[in-house]
């Protein structure tokens, strides 16, 4: 699964740290999901999208079609 972590972070000025801690994970963690090497719960992916200031966990996480 794709993602917009570092772009949408970034954007906001927040560092991987910040980001982290406003989700409750660490910084290893936020590393790997920017990274594509871990896919979130349903749970973290709504905490993300919050801390990222978006609508909705689709303007994250791109789900991408294996055809």
């Amino acid at each position: 699964m794709k993602n917009r972590i570092r772009e949408l972070r970034k954007n906001l000025g927040m560092t991987q740290e910040e980001l982290a801690g406003a989700v409750g994970v660490t910084r290893q963690t936020i590393i790997a999901l920017e990274k594509g090497r871990y896919n979130p719960s349903l749970l973290l992916a709504h905490r993300i999208k919050l801390a990222l200031k978006e609508r909705h966990i689709e303007d994250v996480f791109i789900l991408e079609d294996h055809e």
